[in-house]
């Protein structure tokens, strides 16, 4: 099983008409080997990746300018992210390959909108039959997901583990998602486009 060429191209943003950018994802002067260095002790890079398989980072990431969505122009290089048989963490039989925040900005207070883009490939693509959850907050709040639900190999948006909006997720379309949270009302909004489509809501 294997979840290959997601490019997790992403900023996220404080809620205004001209947002500046609290946290910064974009992988434009990252590298694997950079992501990899991060630990508890060493807090290093936009990232925190703990949760992955017994390989090497390259092995579960990779930074290439092959990986970035072409419509973003502000990003030089996008991430593979391999799912696949070592990537188990902890002994888990959920196989889980994660990049989380790495940040001491307020990212979870006020409104703010996380921004990425993702595709995946044709070769090595997600088994319909498993469930992967593609982009999600600890809680489930809000999270894209793929697979085992009946979705019909649709990429759903889901709140409190309701399907609210799917899409089809062929291979080689770019998916534009932007969450908007407003974490002091307890809402979300979602923004989708696929290409270089501007995002609706």
């Amino acid at each position: 099983m294997f979840f290959n060429t997601i490019a997790l191209t992403t900023a996220l943003l404080a809620g205004s008409s001209m947002a500046e950018i609290i946290w910064d994802g974009r992988f434009t002067e990252t590298s694997a080997a950079e992501i990899g260095k991060w630990s508890w002790e060493n807090q290093v890079g936009a990232y925190q990746y703990y949760i992955h398989g017994s390989g090497a980072t390259t092995d579960y990431i990779n930074i290439s300018p092959d990986y970035v969505n072409p419509a973003d122009k502000s990003s030089s290089d996008g991430a593979r992210i391999t799912v696949d048989g070592t990537s188990s963490w902890n002994g888990q039989t959920m196989m889980r390959t994660e990049l989380i925040p790495s940040t001491k900005a307020a990212i979870n207070k006020g409104k703010k909108f996380y921004h990425f883009s993702l595709k995946r490939a044709a070769e090595n693509a997600p088994d319909a039959t498993a469930e992967h959850q593609v982009a999600f907050f600890e809680s489930h709040f809000t999270e894209l997901k793929y697979g085992v639900d009946g979705s019909d190999g649709k990429l759903q948006w889901m709140t409190d583990g309701k399907s609210q909006f799917d899409m089809d997720f062929d291979a080689d379309v770019w998916h534009n998602v932007a969450y908007g949270i407003d974490f002091d009302a307890k809402t979300v909004e979602f923004y989708h486009s696929t290409g270089a489509d501007e995002q609706g809501l």
